[in-house]
């Protein structure tokens, strides 16, 4: 299956922005009402069948509870495991704060409620969330051509995560950036990062790679499939990535794969396409950094000689 066009982030800001700070609402929401859980894990959101999701919550009184964003009837309900159950929909002129207050008298009326830091984290505008009335723009076409892409891109690298069989990341969306992100361990401790805030020291505590996608911002605004390794190694810059489209980025802390996401929608085979970046760019930072790259490959990874194939060698 060819994933969707996504229109440039030019025409579709204004509601990249709302969606965005409401995902930050519902993410703090399950930040609070879940265990904490290495490298953040207990924080970001996951793509559902109808949109995103939370996933299970643990509310007051042992009832548990899930948030979702159904991005096929455009609506945010909120399920308890006492048959509860809540929505409104979302639409343009939604502004954050409304949509604060609505999440919050739902979660009330469940008996789930839990109070939230209320202001944006890691975003330029820090306007707090029930003051903001500038961001309500809500095109519901591009909101869920973008879910679409979400889903396709969860499918690839749910596939790829399989083929490792070390400590591996669940694919999932972290709402401070609003990337999809799955990432590989190799095991070791990475440095210690003095300078580092707590966020960033857990997130970093041990050598990885992540690889993901993300739909643009005002810094990178085409939306890429991306990769990074990190602490980074030696020489990263300079081996080769697939397909030969794709090409190392300075990210300011670092050097970046990057492969446009319309090179892969309008391949010939976007799957195979994106596994091959994927793949080359796993190679790249695991033999840079003397992983043991046989002992963490799965009884499912692709043959060697297949793995060469799909690398174009």
């Amino acid at each position: 299956m060819r994933p969707p066009r996504l229109p440039p982030l030019a025409e579709w800001t204004d509601t990249k922005q709302t969606l965005h700070l409401w995902a930050q609402i519902v993410g703090k929401i399950r930040m609070a009402s879940s265990p904490p859980r290495n490298h953040w894990w207990h924080v970001p959101l996951y793509v559902h069948v109808r949109g995103l999701t939370t996933r299970r919550l643990r509310g007051a009184d042992g009832v548990s509870f899930e948030i979702r964003f159904d991005l096929l009837e455009h609506r945010l309900a909120i399920e308890t495991d006492q048959g509860g159950s809540e929505s409104f929909p979302l639409h343009d002129g939604l502004s954050v704060a409304e949509f604060d207050e609505s999440v919050h008298a739902l979660l009330e009326r469940l008996g789930v409620d839990v109070p939230i830091r209320e202001v944006p984290f890691g975003l330029a505008f820090t306007t707090p969330f029930a003051a903001d009335r500038d961001h309500a723009r809500y095109d519901a076409e591009i909101v869920q051509a973008l879910w679409r892409v979400l889903e396709w891109s969860d499918t690839v690298l749910e596939e790829f995560a399989g083929w490792y069989c070390g400590k591996t990341s669940p694919v999932h969306l972290f709402w401070h950036s609003f990337d999809l992100a799955l990432t590989r361990f190799g095991g070791a401790r990475a440095p210690e990062q003095p300078d580092a805030d707590a966020v960033t020291r857990e997130a970093y505590s041990h050598e990885l790679i992540s690889f993901g996608f993300w739909p643009g911002d005002e810094n990178v605004p085409e939306p890429s499939f991306y990769s990074y390794t990190a602490p980074e190694p030696e020489g990263l810059r300079r081996r080769a990535l697939r397909p030969g489209t794709a090409f190392w980025a300075d990210q300011g802390a670092g050097s970046l794969a990057r492969l446009a996401y319309e090179d892969v929608r309008t391949a010939e085979d976007p799957r195979a396409t994106l596994l091959s970046f994927l793949e080359s760019a796993y190679q790249a930072g695991a033999e840079a950094a003397g992983w043991d790259r046989s002992g963490l490959a799965s009884a499912w990874c692709p043959a060697p000689a297949a793995i060469e194939v799909l690398l174009g060698r």
